[in-house]
């Protein structure tokens, strides 16, 4: 097991007159305070508690005070002068992460102002860590210090994250295995790998979980339009805010099975399609617009990245391109006469009908055993979506089938009670 630690920046944004006040008032007394604290020589944290107490601060910035300054003016740091860039410092009890994946900035920070009043605050996230949040949200991570910093009128909030992890396999590439994960709006995600002879092996597929999550979307939208109309705007938010804690609840539930799964395969590889620009390109109307664009990709993605990370599975991406049109059985296109089923075109080719989520992991898993997998910082030469045939492609964005009736009695479905 090794424990790995990362500072997550946080940008603050749509800061507002009242907000942009509070902030500059929390990091003036703080540096008042620091200054205090520091000409006072404090070399004990009783020390540094005598004078930080007098300051209109939240305690989690006195308790940050009362641990920083003895080590500036002790042996840890034995400073000589103090400069004026030192960021507000928090102990990790007082601020907060809140995640709301149905708005367009999801993620909010809680800063603590002073001992009774407290700052919610949208922030802009780097994409490339956004796994550490969701791990930090979930509670698989934790949090450590914090610290609030203004650069050139900007504000950011630095977040130290730790967790432990596994050893990833040291196996080659050709001695893992690929597991294909597809991820998709009828079935929520679908898993299958190859056996020892090339035959596909025990498909799993979440599409009562899909079934699910279009549910509580369609409930949750349908409510607040008419809470709205009624101007409740208030109880929209908070029966918004409800169905969308089920949703992440399924999700994370979903997404531990599907490493379970991994666990049970020797030497897995997990791969994803890399869905980079998928939303940006999506235009397929109005209604499937708003169904497309608010499904969790990102967030799937998200959670089985720092999920199999814990567990030491590695996980790579392929590009997506006709994974979903392919048949895994001779390469050749075909077509999707129902959101379940994929019709090989080629007369010759054993196939016929298929699982469509099925056959489309398979050709992912396919695809890195091909050699054609990158991973994520490598992203600039990559395709666009333009091209891409992800879980979200046509032929097939007919309405999705709740039924599963037509996938091959020997493949598992995963019910939303699956244990």
């Amino acid at each position: 097991m090794t424990e790995l630690t990362e500072t997550l920046e946080l940008k603050l944004v749509e800061l507002n007159a009242h907000k942009h006040r509070k902030l500059c008032e929390t990091k003036q007394a703080y540096q008042d305070a620091l200054k205090a604290a520091f000409n006072a020589n404090c070399t004990t944290q009783t020390e540094a508690n005598d004078v930080v107490v007098n300051y209109d601060l939240s305690g989690y910035a006195k308790n940050a005070l009362k641990k920083y300054v003895p080590q500036l003016c002790g042996d840890s740091y034995n400073a000589d002068e103090l400069h004026n860039d030192h960021p507000v410092r928090f102990t990790n009890e007082g601020p907060k992460l809140d995640h709301q994946p149905q708005n367009a900035l999801e993620w909010y920070v809680k800063i603590p102002h002073h001992e009774d009043y407290h700052l919610w605050i949208p922030v802009q996230i780097n994409p490339n860590q956004r796994e550490w949040l969701e791990a930090l949200y979930a509670d698989d991570a934790e949090m450590g210090e914090c610290r609030l910093i203004e650069r050139d009128g900007t504000w950011y909030f630095h977040v130290t994250a730790t967790r432990d992890v596994e050893e990833q396999s040291q196996a080659s590439v050709d001695e893992r295995t690929p597991i294909g994960v597809d991820i998709g709006e009828a079935s929520l995600v679908t898993v299958c790998h190859r056996d020892e002879s090339g035959s596909p092996v025990r498909p799993e597929l979440w599409a009562n979980d899909g079934k699910a999550v279009r549910r509580l979307r369609k409930t949750y939208f349908t409510a607040k339009r008419r809470l709205q109309k009624r101007g409740s705007e208030r109880i929209a938010e908070s029966y918004g805010d409800t169905l969308w804690s089920q949703i992440d609840n399924l999700f994370h539930r979903v997404t531990r099975e599907v490493i379970e799964y991994a666990e049970s395969v020797e030497n897995p590889v997990l791969v994803l399609e890399d869905l980079t620009y998928i939303r940006e390109n999506m235009d397929y109307g109005k209604y499937m617009n708003r169904r497309l664009h608010g499904w969790g990709f990102a967030k799937l993605h998200a959670q089985i990245r720092y999920k199999a990370a814990e567990k030491g599975i590695p996980v790579e991406t392929v590009n997506p391109r006709n994974t979903s049109k392919a048949c895994h059985a001779c390469g050749e296109h075909g077509s999707r006469p129902r959101q379940a089923t994929f019709r090989c075109s080629n007369d010759d080719c054993w196939l016929g009908e298929y699982q469509a989520d099925v056959n489309g992991a398979i050709n992912i898993a396919d695809r890195y055993r091909s050699g054609e997998s990158h991973r994520r910082s490598d992203r600039a030469s990559r395709q666009k979506a333009g091209d891409d045939d992800s879980a979200t492609d046509g032929a097939s964005l007919t309405g999705p089938q709740d039924s599963h009736a037509d996938a091959e009695t020997q493949q598992k479905t995963c019910g939303p009670y699956a244990s």
